[in-house]
């Protein structure tokens, strides 16, 4: 295996220069950077990202911290992540939280013992002065706890009265709206676009709140449909809840549609497979991880932000657990 010293041999400078080259630290003629390019490739030399990165102290390497893998929602965001920034010459290591103040610090401070990058935080676990503490980039995604720290997020309040209006249009008269945890500021705008959306409506609602878990939210749905059994319509703050209340639904013995139409949020994968498909406002997950990742990938260059706060519109993708939906 060629070394840097059969490199810097073959194209006829000192070691030295040829590290300058390397790690773009310092001044190269262009005599010299076109022997060297060209012994690299006579030679295959692979340059030894590991010495280079320490030279440097930062490592090719984003750090993505997520408050619960076992939630869909963040598999599809990661993904999208790891995609850009490949392509940016970046590897991308996945963190999960479970929502412990603990766990999170605990990997941040690992991760810069290990000349990380950058981070992208999906999480709202620690105070916000811990961010600007880091001297790393920052970039916040789904969850924005500082205003003064770039982020990427969907538009919620738009995308829960996408959501109500569809329900009130399909001939909803008692909607019932499943919040999710809510100190989670994506809740509170969605509940924010449910609240606006029926205020001028005849109508009763209702608002019960579940984490994001399946087995928690069904829990609550049937609860709440069997002492609500008014209720006809469910808009859900995540597709996780919605498959929870669907269901809750079937076993009380009602029909979805027929008796109650759900929407959920997100737009994950696992929406569209089960039966009856879930009716959802969609996030754009991959441009929402795409966009988190050039955001950083340009912080960590040094080079400004033409947005320092992003956020992407959702859509209405109608399904079969609401009425006239397509099969």
């Amino acid at each position: 295996m060629a070394t840097i010293k059969d490199v810097a041999k073959l194209a006829a400078v000192s070691v030295a220069t040829v590290s300058r080259y390397l790690n773009d630290s310092g001044y190269v003629s262009a005599e010299a950077k076109k022997a060297i390019e060209q012994a690299i490739a006579a030679l295959n030399y692979k340059p030894n990202h590991i010495a280079r990165s320490l030279s440097k102290k930062q490592m090719q390497t984003i750090g993505l911290i997520v408050p619960d893998i076992m939630n869909p929602f963040f598999p599809e965001i990661a993904r999208a992540i790891e995609d850009t920034a490949l392509k940016e010459g970046y590897t991308v290591i996945l963190c999960n939280s479970d929502e412990q103040a603990q766990k999170e610090l605990q990997y941040i401070e690992t991760l810069q013992q290990n000349y990380i990058a950058g981070f992208i935080i999906a999480t709202n676990q620690l105070p916000k002065e811990h961010y600007h503490q880091l001297n790393l980039p920052v970039v916040l995604l789904d969850r924005v706890i500082d205003s003064s720290v770039p982020s990427v997020t969907s538009q919620n309040e738009y995308g829960a009265q996408l959501a109500t209006a569809h329900l009130v249009s399909k001939g909803a008269k008692e909607i019932a709206f499943f919040s999710g945890p809510r100190q989670l500021e994506p809740v509170q705008q969605r509940l924010a676009g449910f609240m606006k959306e029926t205020a001028n409506e005849n109508m009763k609602t209702h608002i019960f709140e579940s984490s994001f878990d399946f087995l928690e939210a069904e829990k609550v749905a049937y609860e709440a449909l069997q002492q609500n059994p008014a209720i006809d319509a469910v808009f859900a703050s995540s597709d996780i809840i919605a498959i929870g209340v669907l269901k809750a639904a079937h076993k009380l013995g009602k029909e979805v549609p027929a008796d109650l139409q759900i929407i959920g949020f997100d737009g994950i994968a696992l929406g569209e497979m089960i039966t009856p498909a879930i009716t959802t406002v969609a996030q754009n997950i991959y441009a929402l991880g795409e966009s988190a990742t050039k955001m950083l990938i340009r912080l960590i260059r040094g080079e400004s932000l033409v947005q320092e706060h992003v956020t992407i519109a959702p859509n209405l993708v109608i399904r079969q657990t609401t009425k006239e939906s397509t099969k």
